[in-house]
């Protein structure tokens, strides 16, 4: 594991993460930038650490994250689908324990297309009776 560098593409809705794992000391960093700094809910920040918890694996990677695209609930997610993926790359034996808990599966959600003869993708206009 001498200059391991593990990789893993995480997506939700319309975000993308490229997630880099390195072992060190478990330093989570997001577009050149702190965890803190960068995901103001701390809910985000316990879903971006999911994975690592789940493995216990904590403190033995530091995160590199590149992420795009979306919100920040969207990216939150991306980012954790992406580190589940690197943590495979570094250690095929957590698989079960990531399935399990479901973060290996990609969210299928997205966004409803809009509709002709409506506002929205479900919201129609005003209705009157006269």
């Amino acid at each position: 594991m001498a200059n391991a560098k593990f990789y893993g593409t995480g997506r939700r809705k319309k975000s993308i993460a490229r997630v880099y794992l390195v072992p060190g000391t478990g330093k989570v960093t997001i577009n050149k930038r702190d965890i803190d700094e960068y995901l103001g809910l701390e809910t985000l920040k316990v879903v971006v650490r999911q994975p690592l918890v789940a493995t216990e694996t904590e403190g033995k990677f530091d995160v590199i994250v590149n992420v795009k695209g979306g919100g920040y609930t969207g990216q939150a997610g991306a980012i954790r689908h992406g580190i589940a993926r690197a943590l495979l790359q570094a250690d095929a034996d957590y698989r079960p324990v990531l399935k399990k808990a479901g973060y290996l599966t990609r969210d299928p959600r997205m966004k409803e297309r809009k509709k002709y003869g409506l506002k929205a993708a479900r919201r129609a206009p005003q209705f009157s009776k006269r």
